[in-house]
């Protein structure tokens, strides 16, 4: 049963930070108001008025970035100083506009598209336009985020199926790494691990407390979606290494119910607005079914502000925790045997894969048995996704909500002759669904063009209307959610991983013959993949003919189109920005051609 353990002394220790940063002002701060408060606080960190040109602007370079809850301008001099996110809020409530820029106008909403015309017309995108619906509100966005899930779970998902017939489902979507941080700090952030620094669960590089230092959590689609009156919601799994008793909440989040080792769904911590509770093993305790929830009472909660939840499930992730009703589901499950089950490698294969051993029987009957915990794992998830839906509609908003269903990676089982893991370049690990319903959407829409997961950030900013975030390398999948042609559509996924993971404290450190790859640097197109590892090794797979990624056939490949795949992935692997990454892509047009 759930038990209050203690108080995280969040409010205490900021404001001690405060206190400190008011030390000189301590005589006339008491009784000064919120937003008096904050720009106190930047004041005495030495920001002044009209100095923006020297980078310590009091506006531009610290009111506005802590209220936006966004990264300081580039050139800014001075560090933001610590500000209660509790402070903020109370500043807004009084004051919405203080320390903001002027918003956009936003035009009158188009119509969805209508039912007679071709699902996929070419009508002009008006970003203004299209982040509303086809009513006068805002709408509201429902991000179901899954850990590990594979697409050959989706079937056993009748509401994500019903979703797909219902939506547009993404054929080629991919993740920026089949990892877990990293994809997570793409899909906040919209920018590609190169530009986070993040590649690891833990370590320097990754985990929550690279991602807190390099203030990646002021920029967020939370923080610019709660900057224009939305209210988040983050439920569930946030990112590796952060300790419900010991870690804050974020910046951008109204409400906060995140989990620490949720993994196996019984006997965590949840820091839920700074209090810290404790779910123990009773079948009500069960993780996926007590944020599904929290994720209801939110919804419930009649509010005119729109609403925006992340309710991420650490479902399916090993331990492959199914829900006790659960637990004799789909009798007799085994894994798929695709023709890369238990595939010897071919001649050509990377050092880090043409080793492994053939399965054993043994092998395959743990891998059955996992498959099968891991289909009656998600049969939780699907029936949350169902009470998410019911609330929606009993609240009045099933006509103005966006539901959006997805995984932070892939998970191969017995391709290749790996036991269960991830972190490869393959499909199974970094081709995901992305499913999508809402206002306006075209039922059973299949959209071809690329899509990647740092798309995601500017597709929610632009579905509620708030301004870009700076810095971002993803594009807004708006205009293909509804049924619209794209000039200028990713041509390529860009995946990057460090490796191998050797940390016995990352929960993702896999097991001997999982596959542990070195590090490299991919780019994915609807008909390729070319992976260049860091020991000199190289990958190609003409998916047409292979599409299982059995055949390593780069040494028979022209030089003219080595170097355009070279060249490639050269420029998207240092590419910041949409614009600039979007231009790096363009030489594999040509050589897709070759």
């Amino acid at each position: 049963m759930r038990q209050h353990r203690m108080q995280i002394p969040v409010l205490c220790m900021i404001l001690v930070g405060l206190g400190a940063a008011f030390a000189a002002h301590s005589g006339r701060a008491q009784g000064l108001s919120p937003c008096a408060q904050i720009k106190a606080a930047c004041e005495q960190a030495g920001f002044t008025q009209g100095a923006f040109r020297e980078g310590s602007g009091l506006q531009v370079d610290c009111i506005r970035p802590i209220m936006q809850g966004t990264s300081q301008p580039p050139k800014a001099s001075k560090p933001l100083p610590q500000v209660d996110p509790q402070l903020v809020t109370a500043c807004k409530a009084r004051n919405p506009n203080f320390g903001e820029a002027k918003a956009l106008p936003v035009q009158a909403p188009t119509q969805p598209p209508s039912p007679s015309r071709s699902p996929r017309s070419e009508t002009p995108h008006n970003p203004a336009s299209q982040a509303l619906s086809a009513t006068s509100k805002r709408p509201n966005i429902v991000f179901i985020l899954t850990d590990d899930l594979s697409w050959n779970l989706v079937q056993y998902m009748p509401h994500v199926v019903k979703m797909q017939r219902d939506g547009v489902s993404f054929a080629n979507y991919f993740v920026t790494d089949s990892l877990c941080c990293p994809s997570r700090s793409s899909i906040f952030t919209g920018r590609y691990p190169h530009n986070t620094g993040i590649f690891r669960n833990v370590g320097p590089d990754g985990g929550y407390l690279a991602f807190l230092n390099r203030g990646y959590e002021r920029a967020t689609f939370a923080t610019a979606l709660s900057a224009t009156g939305y209210r988040t919601a983050m439920l569930g799994k946030y990112l590796n290494g952060y300790l419900p008793m010991q870690h804050n909440v974020a910046s951008g989040w109204s409400e906060w119910d995140v989990a620490g080792n949720g993994y196996p769904e019984f006997n965590y911590n949840i820091n839920q607005n700074g209090k810290v509770a404790h779910y123990g093993n009773d079948p009500t305790d069960y993780l996926t079914d007590v944020i599904s929830s929290m994720a209801v009472n939110f919804i419930k909660q009649a509010s005119d502000s729109p609403f925006l939840i992340e309710i991420a499930t650490f479902a399916p992730h090993a331990p492959y925790t199914p829900a006790p009703r659960d637990s004799n589901a789909l009798p007799g499950l085994s894994a798929p045997r695709t023709p890369a089950f238990n595939a010897a490698p071919d001649a050509n294969a990377p050092k880090w894969l043409s080793a492994h051993l053939p399965l054993s029987e043994a092998d395959m009957a743990a891998i059955d048995k996992d498959f099968r915990k891991r289909a009656q794992s998600v049969l939780a998830v699907d029936a949350m996704i169902a009470e998410l839906e019911a609330a929606v509609t009993s609240s009045g908003q099933a006509d103005n909500t966006y539901f959006i269903f997805s995984s932070d990676n892939g998970y191969h089982m017995g391709e290749h002759r790996l036991l269960p893991g991830k972190m490869t370049a393959y499909d199974t690990d970094i081709h995901v669904p992305l499913i999508v319903t809402g206002p306006g959407i075209p039922a059973g829409l299949r959209v071809e063009e690329g899509a990647e997961n740092i798309d995601l950030c500017p597709t929610f900013i632009e579905l509620g209307g708030a301004a870009p975030l700076p810095d971002v390398d993803g594009r807004s999948l708006v205009p293909l959610l509804h049924g619209q042609k794209v000039r200028d559509a990713r041509t390529v996924a860009l995946i990057e991983h460090h490796g191998p993971l050797k940390d016995w404290t990352d929960p993702d450190m896999p097991a001997a013959r999982s596959g542990n790859p070195t590090s490299y640097e991919a780019i994915r197109a609807t008909t390729m993949l070319y992976v260049e590892y860091a020991d000199g090794e190289k990958e190609y797979h003409d998916l047409a003919v292979d599409p299982n990624e059995m055949r390593n056939t780069f040494a028979s490949l022209s030089n003219e189109k080595k170097a355009w795949l070279h060249a490639t992935l050269a420029a998207v692997q240092i590419c910041h920005g949409a614009q600039n990454c979007a231009a790096a892509e363009h030489p594999t047009r040509s050589a897709m051609q070759q």
